[in-house]
């Protein structure tokens, strides 16, 4: 089908709910990863695998590692600035700024302001929210420390992230 053609939308259903969250509401799961704190805002779940909405709080010298994936991600940094290294080159993003990565291009980003940084990242589809629900440890809230791990935590974390990383269509690095 075109973009011309012309399919019928389907019907509204009514089991599917809206969702109205904010960052603070209980019941939102924050997890640490990698010294990030993670605030999963909207599930796959909730929009039936379309996509998932997440608060990243990354402090400085935080960030993941170089990876790639097969889904669609999008970034828009709301407080400070992080560093997006795409295909190799380096790109800042400061507040206000949006950030799209193509799937299957390897990509990471690095907080290297000297400052907090926040922003929102959008994946589509969804499931790299439950990726990081089965890699990461729960905390309290954004502002909570990330759990104190002894080295062999550190590296079960990342031995787990490894493993589960193919499931959810990613290489790590």
């Amino acid at each position: 089908m075109t973009i011309h053609e012309h399919a019928p939308i389907p019907d509204d259903d009514p089991a599917r709910s809206l969702t109205v969250v904010s960052p603070g509401d209980p019941g939102i799961t924050h997890l640490s990863l990698a010294g990030d704190t993670y605030a999963v805002l909207i599930t796959g779940e909730q929009t039936n695998g379309q996509y998932c909405l997440i608060d990243m709080h990354v402090p400085d010298g935080g960030g993941p590692p170089p990876h790639r994936h097969d889904f669609e991600e999008m970034f828009t940094v709301l407080d400070g600035e992080i560093e997006f290294t795409f295909r190799g080159e380096k790109h800042v993003a400061r507040a206000g700024s949006t950030v799209n990565i193509p799937a299957n291009a390897p990509h990471n980003f690095r907080n290297v302001s000297g400052a907090p940084a926040r922003m929102l990242c959008m994946c589509t589809p969804a499931g790299q929210d439950e990726f990081f629900r089965r890699v990461g440890d729960e905390v309290a809230s954004e502002d909570a420390p990330p759990p104190r791990l002894t080295d062999d935590e550190v590296a079960e974390r990342r031995r787990r992230a490894t493993a589960l990383a193919a499931e959810y269509r990613t290489e790590m690095s």
